[in-house]
């Protein structure tokens, strides 16, 4: 893959685009961590003299109209705030010049012909400046015209400092031996990781799964499990996953009668009564051993609807195991960034993903499309 390292970018024009979707109410940026990630990039490019223009996508706005609820003006001020610099802002590509050392674009999917990749669109971002920086490992499994087309139409490329830092730690967790190999994949649906699991089975020695994921997988094996959430449709394709042995399921899980409810208990898989449902699951010694005896973990999605206080402790005391262990942690995904804010310190986990969609991809063994236009090989 080509990396900023490769290029002379000395005194020359930058195209940065980064993934700056990140969550704002009443114009206050609530979680500004995918903006931090991308400052090693931007000072690296102050350190070269260059002059920097931010790209990046905010939302699901209607391409060609303006909508303010969707405008990164916001998250140029806070980005500013950071860098203690205040970016200039352009709301057309017209508009952009090199006159100041950091500008920001506003979003790009305001821009006809983002979304469908479009060759004219794609030309158009690639010639705004001398090189092509791509830093939003959150957008990379997606080919719009910032993030596929302008990396292939520039005449030199190449990938920022934070998706070097991605690609190296997921190809540490994917692609490297280390035994014993501990994921946990989490969430309400087994169809949405499916291959995710089948993926992680072929490299895990254990694959604990947590949420719905558990449940479908439970029923699976003939237990009763109440009105819980479960895909009845994927019934047979986790019998399936089950003959690996590498499946670990909980022994204890717990229960309610409503997700709004405090009155809940703790009871064997095996008691669960009809009209209950599982809301959380008991860390167990075995899942701890597990964990503790790991060389590498990967964990995506939480065991239980940790949102809620009741039926939080599954998930805490899973992120305490993790954030314990002397494993190399790989951690992706929106609601797995939750609970190690929530729970834990972040800094425990050796690399966390910036990535959602991108992260469940490269695990799935995909081809993304913007590190294939960087040269990436899968």
């Amino acid at each position: 893959m080509r990396k900023l390292s490769d290029i002379n970018i000395r005194n020359k024009t930058i195209a940065l685009r980064v993934d700056l979707n990140v969550p704002v109410d009443k114009f206050i940026v609530l979680d500004e961590s995918r903006i931090a990630a991308i400052l090693p990039t931007i000072k690296y490019l102050q350190e070269k003299k260059c002059k920097i223009l931010i790209l990046s996508h905010f939302g699901r706005p209607n391409a060609g109209e303006f909508d303010q609820d969707f405008s990164l003006n916001p998250v140029r001020k806070r980005l500013g705030e950071l860098l203690k610099y205040k970016p200039a802002f352009f709301k057309t590509l017209d508009d952009v010049h090199f006159m100041h050392d950091i500008s920001v674009l506003e979003n790009t999917r305001f821009l006809v012909g983002e979304l469908e990749n479009n060759i004219e669109l794609s030309k158009e971002i690639a010639s705004l400046a001398d090189v092509y920086v791509f830093d939003a490992f959150g957008t990379a499994h997606r080919a719009h015209a910032s993030t596929h087309g302008a990396i292939e139409c520039s005449e030199i490329s190449c990938a920022g400092l934070l998706l070097e830092k991605e690609t190296e730690a997921l190809l540490k967790a994917t692609r490297s031996y280390e035994s014993p190999t501990v994921s946990i994949v989490g969430g309400s649906k087994i169809s949405s990781k499916l291959e995710v699991i089948k993926s992680l089975c072929k490299i895990s020695d254990q694959v604990i799964t947590g949420g719905g994921i558990t449940n479908t997988f439970l029923k699976a094996q003939g237990h009763k499990i109440g009105r819980s959430l479960c895909e009845d449709s994927m019934l047979e394709a986790a019998i399936g996953l089950l003959k690996t042995s590498k499946i670990s399921l909980p022994n204890e899980v717990v229960v309610s009668k409503s997700i709004d409810s405090n009155d809940s208990r703790i009871c064997s898989i095996n008691s669960i009564n009809d009209d209950e449902m599982i809301l959380d699951q008991v860390f167990s010694t075995e899942s701890n051993d597990l964990i503790a005896g790991a060389k590498k973990i990967i964990w995506n999605g939480p065991v239980g609807v940790f949102e809620k206080e009741a039926f939080s402790k599954g998930t805490r005391d899973l992120a305490s195991a993790i954030a314990a262990s002397n494993a190399f942690s790989l951690a992706g995904g929106g609601e797995t960034m939750l609970a190690i804010k929530l729970f834990i310190n972040k800094m425990d986990i050796s690399y966390c993903s910036t990535g959602g969609g991108a992260f469940l991809e490269f695990m799935e063994g995909k081809e993304l499309p913007s590190l294939s236009a960087l040269g990436f090989e899968f």
